[in-house]
């Protein structure tokens, strides 16, 4: 079953003095884009964070955050009181006069006035916020899974329509070969000279095998067939999709130019259309 690399993951946790929030989002990518958030409480953690997430998702662009909500009525900023009587004493040596309460506000204004206490990490609160990861990282993946199925669905279509269209195209070959040995004929005979009807057949018979697309149509059919198959892998399999692409591209682009039948030409632009709608929704795998 393939995964999508678009999906969204959240969990929450409230803690006695804060609620924890995890978010995690993904996007395609060619590689693993890993952006992490995270108050700096937190910071020494994220080393271990980013290899979690990797051995998660494995690939896409993704953005991974934490987001704290204090939820208690007491806060780890204080006013630095020794400062504040410090700065209050200097003014009125600046100004005698002045009112008590316009030092105060000038005071508090200035450098070193206010302390934020250093918090340490809890590690029974860390074992806590570790259970929310795994439910967001698990919540994305679901996401991913639930995503790939309508991709698969898409691909199953897009895949049974090139292979509807390569028959119809076949279907008109008959009427294709006719069609060029009348022309050649045609084209002979309004040159009024004898022709060797032996070396005539000969050299029809060459020019058609030039023209000849049973080969293209016998590995697009496999090209078609292993798409399907590695679309039930277990193991992420985007980039191998994408390279199958390429070669249906090219047995399609292969069948264009052998073909020299205006119907034919028409199904060959069609298979192509529905190739370039299978490549758009292959950037999506992982």
């Amino acid at each position: 079953m393939i995964q999508s690399m678009t999906g969204f993951g959240k969990a929450s946790l409230q803690l006695p003095t804060k609620k924890i929030t995890v978010e995690v989002k993904s996007l395609n990518s060619k590689g693993l884009d890993l952006n992490v958030r995270m108050p700096s409480l937190y910071r020494e953690m994220e080393l271990g964070l980013r290899t979690q997430i990797s051995t998660k998702l494995e690939r896409g662009k993704i953005d991974f955050a934490i987001y704290i909500e204090n939820t208690a009525e007491q806060t780890s900023t204080k006013v630095n009181v020794p400062v504040v009587k410090y700065y209050i004493a200097q003014l009125k040596e600046v100004n005698p006069h002045a009112d008590e309460t316009e030092l105060m506000k000038m005071a508090v204004r200035m450098p070193d006035t206010l302390k934020t206490e250093r918090e340490e990490i809890d590690e029974d609160d860390w074992d806590q916020i570790q259970v929310i990861i795994d439910e967001a990282l698990q919540n994305i993946l679901s996401f991913r899974k639930d995503e790939g199925e309508s991709l698969e669905k898409e691909f199953n279509l897009r895949i049974g329509n090139i292979r509807q269209y390569m028959n119809d195209a076949l279907a008109l070959d008959p009427e294709r070969v006719q069609a060029i040995k009348d022309r050649l004929q045609t084209a002979i005979s309004e040159l009024q000279v004898n022709v060797d009807e032996n070396r005539f057949e000969q050299e029809l018979i060459y020019y058609l095998e030039k023209l000849d697309i049973t080969e293209e149509k016998v590995r697009l059919t496999n090209h078609l067939d292993y798409f399907i198959e590695t679309l039930g892998g277990n193991e992420a399999n985007g980039r191998k999709l994408g390279f199958i692409t390429q070669e249906m591209g090219r047995e399609i682009n292969t069948m264009g130019s052998k073909s020299n039948h205006a119907q034919m030409q028409k199904l060959v632009v069609m298979m192509k259309d529905e190739l370039e709608k299978i490549k758009e929704q292959v950037l999506n795998v992982l």
